[in-house]
């Protein structure tokens, strides 16, 4: 059985990448690739000759018409996207438009296919804003106020109508706090750990953050992926919230963090990194997809937070 990947080469896509070709038998992962994107997270595999990229852009119809039809997939993974949300703020329309306009060239190009894939399609715990009440379930409503939630409230909307007038079988998953080795700098967990790792290395001397006490319920970037491999067996057109199972306020979570260094942790506050607005309460209620699939997360946030710092300190060490 044949896979395709689209944002292969970033935080999720590579673990995505990874579980299936360690962890399950008789696939071949393809993935898609611009022509500029780094490979440092996959070289592992393309050194071994594990993947097969093609190149595109989703903002291009005729290079993902040409991706499906060499990989003629029977599921695509849809995880590109312009994912930061503060980028989001000072670059809107790109934002819109890869994450809205590049799902809808992935979907029409599915349509023309003569045997039409699943298409699992990644939204976010962003498009229901601020909630209205907790554990947030699916039934919520939707109350993005950011532009990376609108595009991804869009993306997951289009998805929908492609099910309902296309009979296109997407699933949709929204998904929580999620973090673990590979994780982008500008992230939070992942630039708090960076930070230590400098300061232990004395290359800087003071930890900035940004807001400490908004709340998230955490999930490691490898349970994440196995949830994602199960939606397989999620009934097309529905929408299933997918997390973990530990909150803490950002605060916490850093005191977590530093308690794996012996190195002076100093911390301030800096205003840059505070949001326009803000999302400061995200707790999921995941029970729809765990009692579709019986998955549920397996790895604690400590050792989330322990590898992460590994993988910053290793980092750092080698000047990156």
């Amino acid at each position: 059985m044949n896979i395709l990947i689209t944002g292969i080469t970033g935080f999720v896509g590579s673990h995505l990448a990874d579980y299936i070709i360690n962890f399950v038998d008789h696939i071949s992962v393809y993935g898609l690739v611009r022509w500029r994107s780094p490979l440092d997270n996959i070289s592992h595999l393309v050194s071994k000759n594990r993947v097969t990229l093609l190149r595109g852009d989703l903002l291009d119809l005729p290079s993902i018409e040409r991706a499906l039809y060499i990989c003629q997939p029977k599921i695509v993974f849809h995880l590109a996207a312009q994912s930061y949300v503060p980028y989001s703020y000072e670059a809107p329309i790109s934002t819109l438009q890869t994450n809205v306009i590049g799902s809808a060239n992935l979907f029409y190009a599915a349509e023309e296919m003569a045997y039409v894939p699943t298409i699992h399609v990644s939204s976010s715990s962003e498009v229901y804003g601020q909630p209205e009440y907790t554990p947030i379930d699916e039934k919520h409503p939707l109350n993005p106020i950011s532009p990376y939630g609108v595009s991804k409230a869009a993306m997951d909307m289009l998805a929908w109508e492609e099910y309902k007038a296309h009979d296109l079988p997407t699933i949709r998953t929204r998904a929580f706090t999620h973090t673990g080795p590979r994780r982008g700098d500008v992230f939070v967990a992942s630039a708090f750990a960076k930070q230590i790792a400098e300061i232990e290395a004395g290359q800087r001397d003071i930890l900035y953050t940004g807001n400490l006490d908004s709340i998230r319920t955490w999930c490691d970037v490898r349970d994440m992926v196995r949830a994602y491999w199960d939606v397989q067996y999620c009934i097309p057109g529905e929408i299933y919230n997918v997390g973990g199972d530990r909150t803490t306020t950002i605060g916490e979570m850093l005191d977590i963090l530093i308690s794996f260094t012996s190195a002076k942790i100093i911390h301030r506050v800096d205003p840059s990194l505070l949001r326009p607005a803000d999302v400061t309460l995200q707790i999921p209620d995941t029970s729809k997809f765990q009692e579709q699939t019986g998955w549920e997360p397996k790895i604690t946030l400590e050792k989330t937070l322990s590898d992460l710092l590994d993988y910053q300190r290793e980092r750092v060490g080698n000047g990156q």
